[in-house]
Order: structure tokens, then sequence, then C-alpha cells
């Protein structure tokens, strides 16, 4: 094993290859062929691709099994704090030594050929999981499906299809059914699905795929139905009703994301413990975050501070509707995005739920919106704008004038990892 830690290692990774994103499975399949292959080495395979709430989805997944007694691998994308966040192994986050000993087996074995940082770091996920006992592996892909490096699994046990809504339209087309097609590039022939609510326009193009391969698909709306009602969660399908609390994780969509995973247990044949550890154990950072401790919380204490990295036009509408939600209080929303993002999308539904939209640019990132254009772009759409430095500035200015406010940090993952950094 190399001496130097795991983030030498992956700043190494970087650069392999000229682009951060470049869409083909030639040289996965070439790296995995040379590590013998662990994708054929894993654990039973739920594989989830989609555009939002594919992350809490596989939270609520996880959680439900391991509530069950089940070891489960899992591995996800972007990490906020630390890059081990991506990878779990029989539950727990991997190790620095196993990160390590993983990400010098797989530099090796590229030999220096060109492969992208997402797709080298997948193939020593893969290897990592492929050499520990468990019972199950969740993989969640990066972007798309189709060509993702995570869709090398020949023979998963389950996929599932979370929304789709536009977002990476440069990497998957400028339509709903092309990104459509290609987030149905994960179901393969004679594996079921299980797909979230859907537009008609996604949904059509996942049937078609699904008919074509002989895929059984579970379809939110034709097969089960979940529902708030009373304040409790209703899910219901052919095999019967099931009556549990709402989501731990806050926020009405994650109802339905609940209910994705509701439905993933039951066709994996898990039962009572799986169901109920789901909506109750489940654990997903900067998916409204209530931040409670940190030098932010200390220089607000009697404001409430929260943190949530959505980024597209569907998940400032969920934003939107949990606000409209919460007991009312003064609420006032700092915003950093990156350049590749719908800002506009993202922030009109905000509008009639904010006071207020302080923008800041994204410490770190070369590919953030500056801070004036953002604040432009969220004028343009009905907020009342400023700027700040940095994050402390704004809520510093914010609390100065209502010291009880509600405060949402918002807008990208890239800010809700460099916040958790910083406020741990």
């Amino acid at each position: 094993m190399s001496a130097a830690g795991s983030d030498v290692i992956l700043q190494r990774m970087m650069s392999l290859h000229p682009k951060v994103m470049d869409l083909v499975l030639d040289r996965v399949w070439r790296l995995l062929d040379a590590l013998d292959n662990p994708q054929d080495a894993l654990p039973p395979v739920i594989h989830l691709a989609g555009t939002n709430g594919k992350g809490s989805t596989q939270a609520m997944l996880r959680a439900g099994l391991e509530g069950a007694g089940h070891r489960v691998h899992a591995y996800t994308s972007p990490h906020l704090a630390r890059f081990h966040e991506r990878i779990r192994l029989a539950g727990t986050l991997i190790s620095e030594p196993a990160l390590t000993e993983v990400l010098d087996e797989c530099a090796a074995a590229n030999g220096g050929a060109q492969i992208t940082y997402f797709e080298i770091t997948t193939c020593a996920a893969l290897l990592a999981m492929s050499r520990v006992p468990a019972e199950f592996t969740l993989l969640e892909t990066g972007l798309g499906g189709r060509l993702d490096a995570t869709n090398v699994v020949a023979r998963p046990a389950l996929t599932v299809i979370t929304p789709i809504s536009m977002d990476h339209e440069q990497y998957l087309g400028d339509t709903l059914a092309l990104i459509a097609g290609e987030k149905a590039g994960i179901l393969k022939r004679g594996v079921p699905c299980v797909v979230a609510p859907q537009p008609d326009a996604a949904l059509e193009v996942i049937e078609d795929r699904a008919a074509r391969l002989g895929a059984p698909l579970m379809v939110h709306g034709q097969h089960w139905h979940v529902a708030e009602e009373r304040g409790r969660m209703v899910y219901q399908d052919e095999s019967g009703l099931l009556d549990l609390p709402l989501p731990n994780l806050p926020g009405a969509h994650q109802v339905q994301n609940a209910g994705t995973a509701l439905a993933a247990l039951r066709a994996l044949g898990q039962g009572e413990a799986a169901f109920e550890a789901a909506v109750t154990r489940a654990d997903w950072p900067a998916r409204m975050q209530r931040l409670r401790e940190g030098p932010l919380v200390a220089a607000a204490p009697e404001a409430e501070l929260w943190l949530d990295g959505g980024h597209n036009p569907a998940a400032g509408q969920a934003l939107a509707a949990h606000l409209a939600r919460l007991p009312e209080r003064p609420t006032h929303l700092v915003c950093g995005m990156l350049n590749t993002k719908d800002a506009r999308g993202f922030l009109r539904p905000l509008a009639g739920q904010a006071r207020s939209l302080t923008a800041v640019s994204i410490p770190g990132e070369t590919a953030t919106l500056p801070a004036d254009e953002t604040a432009r772009l969220a004028a343009e759409v009905g907020h009342d704008t400023q700027t700040a430095p940095d994050v402390a500035g704004a809520i510093r200015r914010i609390v100065a004038e209502e010291p009880q406010a509600r405060i949402l940090i918002c807008g990208s993952l890239y800010l809700a990892g460099a916040i958790l950094r910083e406020n741990g």
C-alpha cells in the first residue's frame, strides 16, 4: 500500500482525463477487466437512477434493509465533506486504509491510461464492496444511467427510477424524453423496476423500454400508491396497506421517496421491520437538514438554520412546498449555485416563500456562479436580493435585522459540503 493518503491519490486521479465528464463505458470495462471484474462478485444489487430523490430513496432503502438485520453496501455521489461518504461497506463508511488500498490498486491496474475521476473511483468502490460480505448492494448512478459508470452489473436484483426532471441537459439531452431514455438505460432484461412518480413524457419512455426488455414495472399510481393522511403515511399495493409514521427526513416530497423505497422493499421480499425502519431511521445530510451546532449556529443563536443541496427546478418546487408548511417565521435564503444549473428555474418557486435572498459564490469551486450573477437571476424571478462575501457574512447581516429568522442555505451540494466541513 502506498504511503500517500487517499486525498493525494484522489487529487492525482483528477488528471487522468482532460474532461470531468465523458459518457462512454469502454474505459470502465477495461479497468474492471484488469481488476478481475469485481462487479460480478457483488452481493445482490439494487441500482438507482433518476433526477431527484435518488439519495433520499437510497438512504431509506438502506435504513429499511439494515432495520431488518441485513448488511448493506452503498455507493453514492457526490460526497459532501469527505470522499469516504461515497462508499459504505456493510453499513460502515470505508476506512482510510481500505480506501487508500483500493485507490492504489485501481491506479496501478489503470496504468496511467485515460479515465475520468468518477469512473476510476467507481471501480474502486466496486472493488472494495466485492471484498466485504453483505446481503445487498445499493448502487446510485452519478449522472444518467445508460452510460453511467455504475451501469456494469449484468443482472441486478432490482432497479429503481426516481422522479425525472430537467437537469444536466448538456450531457443527457434537452427534453424530458431524452433524459428519461438515458435514465431508463439501467433497465435490464427480465429484472423488475420500481418507478417513482414521473411526468407523462418520461413514463412513456420508461414503459416502452421496459416492454422491449421484458422488465416488469411497479409504477406509482398504477401498482402502488402513497399519501399523507392525518399525520401518517399510508402506502398501498396489491400486497396490502401499510400505515406508517411520516418519514423522518423532512419535506412533503419525502413521502413519495419513502413510497418508492417501500415499493422496492416489497419487491425484495422484506417485511414489517424493514418498512418501519425505512421511514424512521434514514439519515441523509443536506436535505432540509437543521443545523444545530457549529460556528454558524453560534453566530445566530436565536435563528433557525437549515441546509439543503437541491439545485434544479423540481428541487426548488419541493423546497418551496416544504417551507410553506413550516410554522410561520421570517424566512431568508442564502444561495450559491453552479454555472451549469438552471438558477432561474430553481429560484422561481422559492420567491414566494422568502423575504430576501443573499447570494454567495461557492468557495473553492471554479464552476461557481458568481454571487452578483446569482443575485441578478434571482431578482429576475421576484427575489429581493443582495450579495455577501461568504455564508457567515450573509447570516450575520440577516440576524442583525431579524435575530429569530429562519435561514435556508441552499442551491448546491457543493455549497452544502463546504458548510458541513466548516461548521462541523
